[in-house]
């Protein structure tokens, strides 16, 4: 009897054009590193008297479904989470490319998705309908592989033997790493940092209104944050100075590979507050800034993600 191995997993995604309902075609398979994307549906314990001391039958409660993806930061596939949180890019160049996708924050609507994921040796295809990403965030760091989390609230879950998603399109996998990392303050390179950690959600409000099928009517998108820390080696003033004066900058985070693909996460308008200054021993001294972003007077918005691939449309 075949077992199940993480190792054999599979993982299709698509856009819906109705929420909760999966697209007959158009998946793509993504590369991914692990999943809790699930569906549960727990019991509720009878209350009921006058049966004696054994209980009486649990009753089934609401099903909820969600959980995290983590993925790698590449130049392609990370494209679909990115319409995830912020909507569809504003897109330019001509074939055969590069193109230029510049994904914005503050959409009112965000598109829904069907995620598949699959255990052929089972087999189980689980298929994950009226997905809405909530949270996706990332760390920056000097070595070690660059993910993010993609954490998810779906509708509901559709299990079967035979995959839903046909045979998806293949991306070509072109990851970044940790080497090709920058972060810039105000167009100057930030010095001294030991790590960042970014994290935008869309703190999604859960639509649940009462179902024959105990599934949510949707998930909408109420205010967005934009918050993170970094860890600096303290060797001058500057960030403590900003923080002091409640002044905002604004910060570039980015990858360039040598071929050309790039994702540059620009946040307009970042607050920093005023950190602790620990002596904590003979080594060096170390700061962490626990940032906040807002939106940008002239800009308009609070961060723009850009990403440069050879991929014509997301």
């Amino acid at each position: 009897m075949a077992r199940a191995q993480g190792a054999r997993a599979q993982m299709a995604l698509a856009f819906e054009t109705v929420y909760g309902t999966p697209p007959v075609g158009g998946f793509t398979k993504m590369p991914f590193a692990s999943t809790t994307l699930g569906a549960e549906q727990p019991l509720l314990n009878s209350e009921l008297l006058g049966y004696g001391r054994d209980p009486l039958a649990p009753i089934k409660d609401a099903v909820t479904a969600d959980g995290d993806v983590v993925v790698p930061l590449d130049a392609e596939a990370f494209g679909f989470w990115l319409k995830a949180a912020f909507g569809p890019p504003s897109t330019t160049g001509t074939a055969p490319g590069p193109f230029t996708h510049e994904f914005q924050s503050g959409a009112w609507v965000l598109p829904s998705l069907s995620i598949e994921t699959g255990m052929p040796e089972v087999p189980r295809y689980a298929m994950y309908s009226g997905c809405v990403l909530d949270q996706l965030s990332w760390q920056m760091q000097r070595s070690g592989l660059l993910t993010a989390t993609a954490r998810l609230v779906a509708q509901g879950e559709t299990v079967g033997t035979t995959t839903s998603a046909g045979t998806p399109a293949a991306l070509e996998l072109k990851r970044f790493g940790h080497f090709n990392s920058s972060i810039t303050r105000n167009g100057t390179a930030l010095g001294n940092v030991v790590s960042a950690d970014i994290t935008y959600a869309n703190n999604l409000d859960r639509i649940e209104t009462i179902r024959s099928d105990g599934r949510i009517d949707g998930a909408d998108p109420s205010i967005a944050a934009l918050t993170g820390s970094i860890e600096v080696r303290f060797a001058d003033s500057t960030l403590v100075t900003q923080a002091i004066n409640g002044e905002a900058c604004e910060m570039e985070f980015a990858y360039v590979l040598p071929s050309g693909e790039s994702f540059i996460f620009t946040v307009h308008a970042v607050y920093l507050p005023r950190p602790r200054i620990e002596i904590s021993g003979p080594q060096g001294v170390q700061a962490t800034f626990d940032w906040q972003a807002a939106r940008d007077g002239v800009v308009g918005r609070m961060c723009t993600a850009t990403l440069i691939n050879d991929i014509e449309v997301y």
